[in-house]
């Protein structure tokens, strides 16, 4: 294999990338916890289907869009222009998604979702997607800020990500409590 002038470049945040990937890992194993909580709920099914479907897992794919971009970025390219070329797909594909997330929060029954809720499970994320494309935009020609758009794209995933289990966590104890309280009393 013949290695490029742009390796050293990646070489330089092989540590920001293991990092971010096993942080992306931990968070997703810890989401099982949350999906643990949830099935303890006693709710309405198709109302508890249509909130993990809206707000659980798109956290999870955050947490696996860092994780996915942390093994890319590790792997050992040998020029930028496939490298744009597969984050650029990636953000492409995750703004597809961002589309099935606002149609899956729309149509969660017996919930009317609040302007945090929009702002943290769609705007957000929807803004790191579209960083991933500008940066593949940029990647090819000029590398190293695009690896600054792509870092500041999978922190803000991870933030985001991070805040949105707190918010499910915090929810579903609280609605636990309720539903404790409700039986027996």
């Amino acid at each position: 294999m013949i290695q490029g002038s742009e390796l050293p470049l990646l070489s330089n945040w092989q540590n920001f990338y293991m990092i971010m990937g096993t942080a992306a890992a931990t968070l997703t194993g810890l989401m099982f916890v949350v999906t643990t909580l949830i099935a303890g709920i006693d709710a309405r099914l198709s109302t508890l289907n249509a909130s993990v479907s809206a707000y659980n897992t798109p956290t999870v794919v955050h947490f696996g869009t860092v994780l996915l971009l942390a093994g890319i970025l590790s792997a050992p390219w040998e020029t930028f222009a496939s490298l744009s070329l597969l984050v650029g797909l990636l953000g492409l594909g995750m703004v597809f998604y961002s589309i099935v997330v606002l149609r899956r929060m729309r149509r969660v029954p017996h919930y009317q979702s609040t302007l945090e809720d929009w702002l943290w499970y769609l705007v957000l994320p929807l803004l790191t997607h579209i960083l991933l494309i500008v940066a593949a935009f940029v990647l090819a020609g000029n590398p190293a800020p695009a690896l600054y758009i792509v870092g500041l794209a999978m922190i803000l995933l991870l933030l985001v990500g991070i805040r949105n289990a707190w918010d499910m966590v915090t929810f579903l104890a609280v609605e636990r409590a309720h539903a404790e309280n409700k039986s027996e009393g």
